[in-house]
């Protein structure tokens, strides 16, 4: 695998939650950097080979904007 992509939100109670696109991974830390750490080792242990092992973690952040119609 290339590349995994993971789906990064505010959590409502405060901090972030990334989920992947594709695999069983999901962490949440109370700020972005502690969220790419633990994304990192969460990623190393659902990749037991290293030849499966994605070279790049894509984080995509999504923000819920609201438009007065």
């Amino acid at each position: 695998m290339d590349e995994i992509i993971l789906v990064v939100e505010e959590a409502p109670e405060g901090g972030y939650s990334a989920r992947a696109l594709g695999a069983s991974i999901f962490s949440e830390a109370d700020d972005l950097e502690g969220l790419q750490a633990d994304i990192c080792d969460a990623v190393l242990c659902n990749f037991e080979d290293d030849a499966d092992c994605p070279k790049v973690i894509r984080l995509d952040l999504v923000r819920d904007r609201l438009i007065a119609a």
